[in-house]
Formats: C-alpha cells, structure tokens, sequence
C-alpha cells in the first residue's frame, strides 16, 4: 500500500492511496475459505460447496468490505502520523465505473485542513469585567425578606396594605380557580389595593389581571396557569377572601441568627449584614463570570482572523449526517456552524499553547466542590468527605457527567486565564446597573 499526500492550497489537500493485491488478498481468502466451511447451498453438502461458486456469490462483498476496512485503518494511521490537523472527516472522491476487478486499487480523499494563526488574548479594545457589588438597598431588602420570612403571623379582620391575604381567584371561562397566598405589598395596581383594603373574610371581590402584580411573574403563580398564558391574559378574576393575616417582622436577635447560620457564627446585625453582602458577591461573581467568558468570546472570534476550507466544509457538511442535504441547506447549516466552529479553533489554540489539562485527581476535586454546593442547597451544609467521595466515585462512573464536568473545569481554566492575561477593564457596579448595562 502507498499514501501520498497532494497539496492543492493551505487549506486543502488530497491523499491518494493506492492498494495492491498483495494488501487484501490472504484476508479476503481466508474469509472466503470460512464462508465456504459454512456455507449451506442447495444441491450441495455443508462444506463442499466449489470455491468458484462461492468467489461468485460472496467474493466481490468480502473484497470491498476488507478494502474499506484498509482504507480506514490506514488513513486514519497516516493523517496521525503525518500530523494533519483536519476538519471534519476526508470525503472520497467520486470514481465513475470504478472497476473492482483490477489487482490494483486507487483511491482519492479530500481534506480540509485547519488553518494556521495566532490569538492575541491582549485584544484591541478592552473587554469589561464587571465586579458587582451588593449595595446598601440591596442588603436592607434582603434584611426585611428575612424578617418577613421568619416573622410571626398575627390573624386579623380587614385587609391593611401590608397584610398577607388567602383566598380563591376564580375565572369560569379560562378555567381559573386556584387557591393563593397575596402579599399586598407585591399587588401594583391602585385599583385592586383600593377594591381588597378594608374587606374581611369571606368578601369576593373583581380585580383586573392586567398589571395586577408588581413582578409580571407572580400572576401565573397567583393564578396557577402557564406563564406563557399569564403573560397574555387580560381579564377579569373573582378573589373570595378565606384568611386575613398581619405579618410581624422577626426580631434581629441571636435565635434568629442561629436559624439562620448555625449557633454562634453571626452574633449581631452587622455580621448578619456583611454575611449577606458577601453571600450576595459571591453569588454575583458566577453571572459576571459567564458573562465575561462570552464577552471574551465574541472580541476572540471578532479579533482573529483566518480562512477555513469553506467550500470542503460546505460538501462534508451536505453528505456526512443522517439525511444528505441539498447545496442551499449545506451552506445554511455552515453559515450558523462557522462562529461555532471558528471559536473552537481558537479554543483548542489557547488550550495547546497555555498547555491547559485536565488531570483525573483535580477533576475528582472539582466534582466533590459540586456535590457539596448542591448539599448545601438542600441544607446539608457539612458533608464529610468520605460522603462527598462515595458520591463523587459514582458520579465519576458515568462519562456523560465527566465529558460535563471536564468541559466546566476547562472553562473554568480558560476564565482564569483569561483574567490573568487578557486585555480588562474592570467595573464596579450594583447588581440592578449590571443586568441593566449587561444585558439591554
């Protein structure tokens, strides 16, 4: 067998492999011989059909599956071996009346093959990292939640502006009768404060759906429909009053404290603060995170330039799925693949020469770090570690989770790299201002 390798441009080449005889003939034989030990054919006996007979009817199926099988294996050995960094797979070129008979076989593939560039992570203009800060409001509201949240329920007559009222919202025609807690707090529209302040129990009242509720989202709840069908619905609702209730805020004290924490480890109203302020940034840090990795993204594949083997491409794409598609939908799919496929080879760039790995042991940590933030969500805060061991070995177990949580900790690597050697500015800013100014 010979391979040769023609290079039509930077970004293409052909390979052509041309197969003698001597390279397929003993295996085909050898199947050959197997078939005919086997074969059951009428008017002859198990084993004793003649080999003409059987080179007739298997030879010419064994011969091409054995020289596919060649092809394969030896053109994957060769693209490894002469280090060709390709993209997508080589496409065989098309041989009219290709003669099967002939001792000696020829092939031609097409490659596409990756370009050659450089990243500059000092990127021309500068890329905002916002560091959002937990402010003085933020904390105050979070401070009332709590004492909301963990407050008294003291039952009353009438509805005041500030009480928590449950009751039924009704509506026959849209199939609404739904059992809810509403704060009045949260309600927006003056005219429905107005209709439910003063009512007791066992009053009905009619209130518009329409900017009922300061958050838009609340409605669906309220209501217990689909929030696709809350955001579009604008009618009227009954709400039978059924209990009356005053909320007396907690006090800040120790026993709340504890609640809250574990005994002990917030002892007044300032730590009970800098702790919100601190759970909060930390918090914050995971969206200014994400969205400084896109950011970077975006400047990356903006600010490097190269060609990729478009038209290569366009055809790999059109034959290489399930379905083949037609020219129009080939280049379709490329045109929304390009940013895509653009961005990995920057990616696997910044990866090879920043020789970023990931190591079994430290991907094991990484795993055990996320099993004890989801505890924590549940409210097991202290797991030990031969816990977090046991979870992660199974979680380990499963490669879907490791291929998961491999491309996490890689973003992981290439974020705080990124914050090393990139081209930042950072910007303090409240959390409001950055969902503002982020994502406008």
């Amino acid at each position: 067998m010979n391979i040769t390798k023609e290079q039509i441009d930077d970004l293409n080449a052909v390979v052509k492999v041309a197969i003698s005889k001597e390279d397929y003939q003993d295996k085909v034989e050898k199947i050959l011989k197997d078939y005919k030990k086997q074969a059951n054919i009428p008017g002859f006996r198990k084993g004793q059909v003649p080999m003409g007979l059987i080179k007739k009817q298997y030879g010419k199926a064994v011969l091409v599956d054995e020289v596919n099988k060649l092809l394969q294996d030896n053109l994957n050995k060769y693209l490894t071996e002469e280090k060709l960094d390709v993209l997508g797979n080589p496409l065989p070129k098309q041989q009219d009346n290709f003669d099967w008979d002939k001792d000696n076989l020829d092939f031609e593939f097409e490659l596409g093959l990756a370009p050659s560039f450089d990243v500059n992570l000092k990127t021309k203009k500068a890329v905002t990292q916002y560091k959002i800060v937990a402010d003085k409001k933020m904390i105050e509201e979070q401070v009332e939640r709590i004492q909301k949240q963990y407050g008294k329920l003291i039952s009353k007559t009438e509805v005041g502006k500030t009480d928590e009222v449950s009751g039924f919202f009704a509506n026959e025609e849209e199939e609404i009768d739904h059992k809810t807690t509403v704060e009045m707090d949260k309600i927006k529209s003056k005219k429905a404060v107005d209709a439910l302040v003063g009512k007791k129990v066992g009053d009905t009242v009619t209130l518009s759906t329409k900017g009922l509720f300061k958050e838009d989202y609340l409605l669906s709840g309220a209501l217990g429909i689909a929030r696709d069908k809350a955001d579009n619905l604008k009618v009227d609702v009954t709400f039978t009053i059924e209990e009356i209730n005053e909320r007396e805020p907690a006090a800040l004290d120790q026993d709340l404290f504890d609640k809250l924490f574990g005994e002990g480890k917030v002892t007044s109203e300032k730590e009970l603060k800098d702790t919100i302020k601190e759970d909060s940034e930390k918090q914050f840090e995971q969206q200014s995170d994400q969205k400084l990795l896109n950011d970077i993204t975006e400047k990356l594949i903006d600010e490097t330039k190269f060609e990729l083997p478009s038209e290569f491409l366009k055809k790999w794409i059109q034959i290489s799925g399930e379905n083949p598609l037609t020219e129009d939908e080939a280049k379709e799919e490329f045109e929304k693949s390009e940013k895509g496929l653009r961005y990995q080879l920057i990616e696997g760039k910044i990866i090879q020469e920043n020789e970023l790995q990931v190591q079994f042991e430290e991907l094991k940590e990484f795993a055990k770090g996320f099993i004890k933030s989801q505890m924590a969500q549940y409210g097991h805060m202290d797991p030990k570690d031969e816990e977090l061991e046991s979870v992660a070995a199974r979680v380990m177990s499963n490669q879907d989770e490791v291929k998961r949580l491999s491309e996490q900790l890689m973003s992981q690597k290439l974020l705080d790299l990124y914050k090393e050697k990139a081209n930042l500015k950072v910007k303090e800013v409240s959390y409001d201002d950055f969902i503002k100014e982020a994502y406008s």
